[in-house]
C-alpha cells in the first residue's frame, strides 16, 4: 500500500506567476487537492517535499488546509539550511508558517548552500523515502522537476503520477461549470 507520496513540480516563476492572486494557483490548487484526496481515500498518510516555492509550497498549503477533515501529515525536507534566505519577506513569512505547521521538519544537509549536488540529494533522498510521486510537468516545456524525474527514473519501481495540463484545463472547465462567479472580473 502507497503510504508515502512525494509532490514537485515547478517553480512559481517557471509558470509565470509572481503572485499568490493569480488565478492560476487556484486551478493548481484544486487539482492537487483532487490527487491528494484520492491518495488519502487509498490510505495514503504523508506528503513529503522540499517546499519550492511554486508547485510544492502550494501542495503543503493545500496539505495544511486538508489536515482539518483528514488523516494526513505534511513533512518538508528543505535540501540545506537557509535555503529560503534569497526568496522575498513575503514568501519567507509564508514558509516559516509551513514549517509551523508541519508535522515533520528536518534539512536533508546541515549548513548552508555548498553546491548543486544538494538539491540531487534531496531528490534522492524524497524519492528513496516515498512510495511514489505527484508531478506537475508537460515533457514539452522543461524546467527544474525534470532533475527529479532523472533520478525518480533510476528507482526501480517507483511510481510517478501526473497533473498535465489537460488535467489543469479539466479543473478550470469543471469550476467554471460549478463555480461561475470565480471567473468574473469582480471576484479577483
Amino acid at each position: 500500500m502507497t503510504k508515502r507520496m512525494a509532490v514537485t513540480g515547478y517553480k512559481s516563476h517557471e509558470l509565470g506567476i509572481f503572485s499568490d492572486n493569480d488565478q492560476r494557483v487556484s486551478y493548481i490548487k484544486e487539482a492537487i487537492r483532487k490527487r491528494i484526496l484520492a491518495f488519502i481515500e487509498e490510505g495514503g498518510e504523508w506528503i513529503l517535499l522540499s517546499c519550492q516555492p511554486g508547485v510544492e509550497f502550494w501542495t503543503a498549503e493545500v496539505v495544511l488546509e486538508m489536515k482539518q477533515e483528514y488523516d494526513i501529515s505534511l513533512a518538508v525536507l528543505p535540501p540545506f539550511e537557509g535555503v529560503e534566505e534569497r526568496w522575498p519577506e513575503n514568501v519567507q513569512m509564508a514558509y516559516q508558517e509551513i514549517l509551523s505547521e508541519a508535522d515533520f521538519f528536518k534539512t536533508i544537509y546541515k549548513g548552508g548552500y555548498q553546491g548543486p549536488f544538494q538539491f540531487k540529494a534531496k531528490d534522492r533522498f524524497i524519492i528513496d523515502h516515498t512510495d511514489k510521486a505527484l508531478v506537475l510537468y508537460d515533457e514539452e516545456t522543461p524546467g527544474t522537476p525534470k532533475f527529479f524525474l532523472e533520478i525518480a527514473r533510476l528507482a526501480d519501481g517507483y511510481e510517478v503520477e501526473w497533473i498535465t495540463p489537460e488535467d489543469l484545463q479539466d479543473v478550470v472547465e469543471e469550476l467554471e461549470w460549478t463555480d461561475p462567479g470565480m471567473f468574473d472580473e469582480d471576484a479577483h
